[in-house]
């Protein structure tokens, strides 16, 4: 008996499939410095660092890019890792227009944010946020990474729901020590199962170059060495890359929404195939 043949495609259940898009936020102030010197990082200055006045015009210009690709319309929910940078591309991109004095409905951001010079940006007409601690950048040492208060981002982005984050100080940073590349693959594996638990089908994910380059590498070991180098490539700023997440593990439990059995009502539906009648009634294996 011949061997089958290698499928150079591969099929799943769409109900297996999820569609995550996933972004790096735009420039921060200590992408400016710390590209060049890396030991700017350290700086103090940085601490939680914000956008640039170039990070906002790549916000705007992907924020077009998504809503003429038809993308917008898609994106069920938005994930940020809940950083200033991070929140501040997620709502200038994903979010609605600009906000109006009177409507009942929280904005996003308010405006001037951490002195961005920006409008507030309304709640309306745009998919739910959630900020997720998981998808964080790379902890401990560098102030950039490490977050303000729950308490004070609520005051900056009163719409985005932080229910999940369970401290209101930022109790994971720590000053003198980094997280090793290998927890921070872990944790970004564990946040993309976790993703499994949401019910929602199209899901944009904001956060940081780390994250993502370590997360995908892990992935993508098992790839071809041409999807491996697209998939697990350096995330530039602002730059979105869209990919299909599959269940492979059984791990989700959702039931196809399109599926028809078929047969019914009840009758007689043998196939009218002789190779395909006589295969049934071989034995299984």
């Amino acid at each position: 008996m011949e061997p089958a043949a290698a499928a150079a495609t591969a099929i799943y259940p769409l109900h297996r499939c999820k569609t995550i898009h996933l972004v790096r936020h735009a420039q921060g102030v200590h992408n400016v410095e710390g590209e060049t010197d890396h030991t700017a990082y350290m700086k103090p200055d940085f601490f939680d660092a914000r956008v640039t006045p170039l990070g906002w015009n790549q916000v705007d210009r992907l924020r077009e890019h998504v809503k003429k690709s038809g993308l917008m319309e898609k994106i069920e929910l938005v994930i940020s890792s809940p950083l200033l940078r991070t929140m501040q591309t997620a709502v200038g991109v994903f979010g609605g227009e600009s906000y109006s004095n009177g409507v009942s409905v929280p904005p996003l951001m308010v405006k001037n944010a951490a002195d961005s010079g920006r409008p507030a940006v309304s709640s309306l007409n745009c998919p739910p946020f959630l900020a997720v601690e998981a998808c964080r950048e790379r902890l401990g040492v560098h102030p950039c990474d490490k977050r303000r208060s729950i308490t004070e981002y609520r005051t900056l982005f009163p719409a985005i729901d932080f229910s999940l984050i369970e401290s209101d100080e930022d109790v994971l940073w720590a000053p003198d020590v980094r997280e090793t590349f290998e927890s921070l693959a872990e944790r970004g594996m564990k946040f993309i199962d976790w993703l499994w638990t949401r019910e929602e089908r199209e899901i944009a994910v904001v956060t940081h170059s780390g994250l993502l380059c370590h997360t995908l590498r892990m992935y993508s070991k098992e790839y071809h060495p041409t999807v491996a180098q697209e998939v697990s490539k350096y995330f530039a700023n602002c730059e979105l890359r869209s990919l299909v997440l599959v269940d492979r593990s059984m791990l989700g439990s959702d039931r196809p929404s399109y599926n028809y059995p078929g047969k019914i009502p009840a009758g007689l539906d043998l196939p009218s195939d002789d190779d395909v009648a006589a295969d049934k009634k071989q034995p299984l294996h």
